[in-house]
């Protein structure tokens, strides 16, 4: 979920055992990694906690499960693991082949364009953990899957005119403009089965209505029952839907929406702390300073220090 926290592809006890052999690129410097994967070796405890999994079945058949149901993928299929979803019991067919992006939370929530699609894109995600690609959509992961592979492998430095030096590509950041166009491809992808979930389940749009509140209000609002009051129902209840769609209370995404929010302030530094506080709506110095080191890890000065 992409702020200096785990944002909206969330942290868990997973259980993930993939199998492969061959990397296309290995050099996780930059928060993303490209894989090609076989049924024949074993990626072992490097994904258990480290990574959001996207898998474009390419060959062969992959089941797994989310601890409730199981999944099974085959050819132009896409499934992917968050790191809120409990993945076990994963097995492939002999003839199983893949292309994998990895992606770590801490470039996701450094690079994560927008926050109300993200969310939607969550909750989608994790009911539907794997689905069939159409044609188009195919064709745009599969040209997205490419540019991470080109980029990722450009050399880090290149050698200047003159031939003396070497001069910087730039590389995480551009890098970080390639998970933004993925991002929004795979949002896209993921519409219609948006659209049919918010009209076709009643407690899944009460969410997303939430949600959306959450995302215009969570600069200056963080606590649950001004949210259940817009929604004209009670604290408890709201926290019970949030629970059953995603098994995280409703406090929980008003906190992932405020450092959203909190992360681009910081970020901006036409705004000085000060500003920042006070867009926070944050009454002090002192309680701003700790709200940002409870949240972020670091305190406003060092968020910012680290750009």
């Amino acid at each position: 979920m992409f702020f200096r926290m785990n944002c909206l592809y969330l942290p868990t006890q997973q259980n993930v055992i993939f199998i492969t052999t061959q990397r296309a690129m290995t050099d996780d410097n930059y928060g993303c990694r490209l894989i090609r994967a076989r049924a024949d070796g074993l990626l072992s405890g490097e994904l258990k906690d480290s990574y959001h999994v996207h898998i474009i079945v390419r060959r062969g058949t992959m089941t797994f499960s989310d601890g409730k149901n199981v999944f099974t993928s085959q050819k132009d299929d896409l499934a992917i693991w968050q790191m809120a979803n409990t993945i076990q019991d994963v097995a492939c067919s002999d003839d199983f082949e893949a292309d994998v992006l990895l992606v770590s939370p801490s470039f996701l929530q450094q690079y994560n364009p927008e926050m109300v699609w993200a969310s939607k894109g969550y909750i989608f995600i994790r009911i539907n953990p794997s689905f069939h690609l159409d044609d188009e959509s195919l064709q745009l992961m599969n040209a997205d899957f490419e540019l991470f592979g080109r980029r990722l492998a450009q050399p880090e430095w290149r050698q200047t005119g003159d031939g003396a030096s070497g001069m910087t590509s730039f590389k995480r950041e551009v890098l970080g403009h390639v998970l933004q166009i993925f991002l929004y491809d795979l949002w896209t992808v993921c519409q219609h089965g948006l659209s049919q979930m918010d009209s076709n389940d009643n407690t899944a749009r009460i969410f997303l209505r939430f949600l959306s509140l959450a995302q215009q209000h969570a600069r200056a609002e963080r606590e649950v029952a001004f949210y259940a009051d817009k929604l004209c129902i009670t604290p408890k209840y709201l926290s019970q839907i949030s629970r059953t769609m995603t098994n995280l209370p409703a406090s929980q995404w008003i906190q992932y929406y405020a450092a959203f929010e909190l992360v681009s302030l910081l970020n901006d530094t036409t705004k000085t702390l000060a500003d920042v506080a006070d867009l926070m709506h944050f009454e002090n110095a002192s309680h701003f300073s700790r709200y940002v080191k409870k949240t972020l890890g670091k305190t406003p000065s060092e968020f910012r220090n680290l750009k």
